[in-house]
């Protein structure tokens, strides 16, 4: 499949695939003609970096996570063992970050509540 018919099947958009392929997350094979060419497996692909990204991994990390992957049901599970503790550090990385968010809606809370006038 084009590109185009990747975009409607995905929803993402030709930039996003585009940049996916320049950080060695796509790997479409290329036609006579230079035009990528997209498989079913693409559109799995695409749709688990989203889901990766929306888990807060960048695509560095994904990049080294998604070969690790596999389905088990709805989830994805990692099958190198290595990959674990990369899951479990960027668990703990967006733990601190969330902490860090905390904090700051308290300080503004706090702000908001000493300017009731």
């Amino acid at each position: 499949m084009r590109i185009g018919e990747l975009v409607r099947r995905t929803g993402v958009s030709e930039r996003l695939l585009r940049y996916y392929e320049e950080q060695g997350l796509l790997a479409p094979e290329r036609r006579p003609s230079g035009y990528r060419d997209y498989t079913e497996a693409h559109v799995e692909t695409v749709r688990r970096i989203r889901c990766l990204l929306s888990a807060g991994l960048s695509t560095s990390t994904i990049a080294t996570v998604l070969p690790c992957l596999e389905p088990e049901g709805e989830v994805l599970a990692p099958t190198c063992p290595d990959v674990l503790g990369r899951l479990r550090g960027e668990r703990e990385r967006i733990d601190r970050a969330m902490a860090d968010l905390g904090e700051s809606r308290d300080a503004l809370d706090r702000v908001i509540a000493a300017a009731r006038v």
